[in-house]
């Protein structure tokens, strides 16, 4: 399972011109699910993206995780939406395979599997539509974009 975490002061998401998500200072998370994924990877991604350490305290280090993000107990939101180009595979040429994503109904289990279990660890979670034409707007704060992989041996990398 892959994930591309970006630190924002805001973002959102709409289909079609329409909002349908936003959060304000948090991480949005572009979520992959890759062929042999299960729910293990998901939980080890998840549990590390909200004890990863990317937000600034006082003294401007990065030592706060989302959850406490500035060190004052304010809670920083997730805005998650799904996207299967992130394992894109141009080795081949100029167009892209996605071959190495899972295929679209597992995808969508564990993209769903991901989001409750994050609504069940975080108070402040939005989403995306699976499968929609969207368009993310953000405001990368930093910039701070770190890529997170959950193989499916489970072990990072």
């Amino acid at each position: 399972m892959m994930a591309l975490l970006q630190r924002v002061s805001r973002a959102s998401v709409g289909i079609a011109g329409v909002p349908v998500a936003a959060i304000d200072a948090g991480l949005l998370v572009l979520l992959c699910a890759e062929r042999g994924d299960s729910e293990v990877q998901s939980d080890k991604l998840l549990a590390k993206l909200l004890k990863l350490r990317i937000f600034c305290d006082a003294a401007g280090k990065m030592n706060h995780n989302v959850q406490d993000m500035d060190g004052r107990g304010d809670v920083g939101g997730l805005l998650i939406v799904s996207q299967f180009t992130l394992v894109a595979d141009v080795s081949g040429g100029n167009r892209p395979s996605f071959t190495a994503a899972a295929p679209p109904a597992e995808g969508r289990r564990l993209y769903d599997y991901f989001v409750v279990q994050a609504r069940k660890m975080h108070p402040v979670v939005q989403t995306g539509e699976f499968a929609a034409d969207m368009q993310v707007s953000l405001c990368n704060d930093g910039p701070v974009t770190i890529p997170l992989r959950v193989p499916p041996d489970g072990l990072y990398r």
